[in-house]
């Protein structure tokens, strides 16, 4: 009697531990810039992430920590700079660029890993972007469920890479699965939800939208065998519109999910992008505020959206300030799940919880992009000859080169992002080789 009594016991604190846990859901964007969207003051309408900046939390100056895909991937997985897990740049599809070989080893602590020692069940569905090689799955790095693609483009009909591969996964195997992608990883998303209401769960929707090909969902197929070469392509404007529309919907999709589960006020979501613009479009006349574009370490290369949701924690209308960056989220859903990381593993990313509450500030903080920015504070150097000194306060466009007004202070930021690049290279991890032997592995 006592032994049953003690295990119903057992079982009633774990249950009320989990309870008290908060769920997560990431929702990624890609190459979506600052202010494509009307919650940035944007030229496309996305009611629902209006819905969500309203009712929440939006960050007016949140970064990706790289400038291209696969390193902010890599940044927001771990926590910590991409260069430590040697994913400084885009892993390629062309299995004849070197970098085609590199992806994220599974001896990289991830926050679905750590999650799930805190009882946490993960999930990814969308892009991965993080190794071709069946080593690299994420599968292979405490998610429990994973479909959507490992490279880092499909068409959005057929399926196919950019190198006419098929690419749709169901864990570690591909499968056949018909539908726009937007719309299946959207499926995916809330039947997760659905199934794992009853527990903790942490729910990474990485989307390929606005990424191209640009396709909307009844755009001709542009990729593998069912290629439609008698069609013309949706414009691009046109197409791109339709994209962020269906991703938005999404958005709207998952809040309203987790309000109709009675979710919501024990659900943190937050949207991010993973770097800036690759296409502008918008009406005439429209321009982009911000200098660069993906692929530069200007503030237009990883500037970008990033928006908190979650009712009852997050004051309603909140527009924050505060420097953020990607590598932050990681070390505030281990902070508000009450995981740690592995004694000794120091993370670069800080907890978000004084600002997600209202409570306190995240103080003075410095970020560095690719061994060739550094920003403190208010202030950005640009290392190179077309670089600079820039006072992002009085000037976001990073227009004006204050380099010879504040040597000093160039000089001492300069050093300071020599001093990171030989941080963040020592001990970084090794990466494969060229082997065609053992891609599949």
């Amino acid at each position: 009697m006592k032994k049953t009594i003690s295990l119903i016991c057992t079982m009633l604190a774990l249950l009320s531990a989990n309870a008290a846990k908060p769920n997560f859901v990431v929702i990624m964007a890609d190459d979506m810039g600052y202010n494509a969207t009307s919650a940035y003051g944007g030229w496309l309408k996305t009611p629902h992430l209006d819905r969500m900046a309203r009712e929440g939390m939006l960050f007016s100056d949140y970064h990706s920590s790289g400038v291209v895909c696969s390193p902010t991937r890599a940044g927001l997985l771990t926590g910590r700079y991409q260069e430590r897990a040697g994913v400084p740049s885009v892993i390629n599809a062309d299995p004849k660029v070197p970098d085609h070989h590199r992806g994220l080893w599974p001896s990289e602590h991830t926050f679905p890993e750590l999650l799930a020692q805190a009882g946490y069940t993960s999930a990814i569905f969308g892009k991965w972007h993080l190794g071709y090689r069946k080593k690299f799955n994420p599968m292979h790095h405490g998610f429990n469920e994973f479909r959507g693609f490992v490279s880092g483009n499909i068409d959005y009909l057929s399926h196919y890479d950019r190198m006419e591969v098929y690419d749709w996964w169901d864990g570690l195997k591909t499968v056949e699965e018909e539908g726009y992608s937007t719309h299946l990883i959207t499926r995916h998303a809330l039947r997760f939800i659905d199934v794992n209401k009853a527990k903790p769960f942490c729910l990474y929707v990485a989307h390929e939208a606005v990424h191209s090909p640009f396709q909307g969902p009844d755009s001709p197929v542009q990729r593998g065998p069912k290629k439609d070469r008698g069609k013309k392509k949706t414009p691009v404007e046109e197409a791109y519109v339709q994209m962020m529309t269906a991703m938005d919907e999404c958005v709207g999709q998952v809040l309203d999910k987790l309000i109709e589960l009675k979710l919501e006020k024990n659900t943190l979501v937050i949207f991010c992008s993973d770097n800036g613009h690759a296409y502008m479009g918008g009406p005439e006349g429209y321009r982009f505020p911000l200098r660069g574009k993906k692929g530069t370490v200007w503030e237009g290369g990883h500037r970008v959206p990033g928006i908190a949701w979650w009712p009852g924690r997050i004051a309603p209308g909140q527009v924050s300030d505060e420097m953020v960056i990607s590598l932050d989220l990681m070390p505030t859903m281990l902070d508000l799940a009450g995981a740690k990381a592995p004694k000794g593993h120091a993370l670069d990313g800080v907890s978000l919880r004084p600002v997600l509450h209202g409570d306190g500030s995240l103080g003075q903080r410095q970020f560095f992009w690719k061994g060739q920015a550094h920003r403190d504070g208010q202030w950005k150097f640009v290392a190179g000859q077309k670089g600079g000194l820039f006072n992002l306060k009085d000037d976001p466009g990073e227009s004006m080169n204050l380099a010879k007004r504040h040597p000093a202070r160039a000089k001492r930021m300069a050093a300071a992002l020599a001093a990171w690049k030989r941080n963040v290279e020592t001990g970084a991890m090794s990466q494969p080789d060229y082997d065609s032997a053992s891609l599949n592995k």
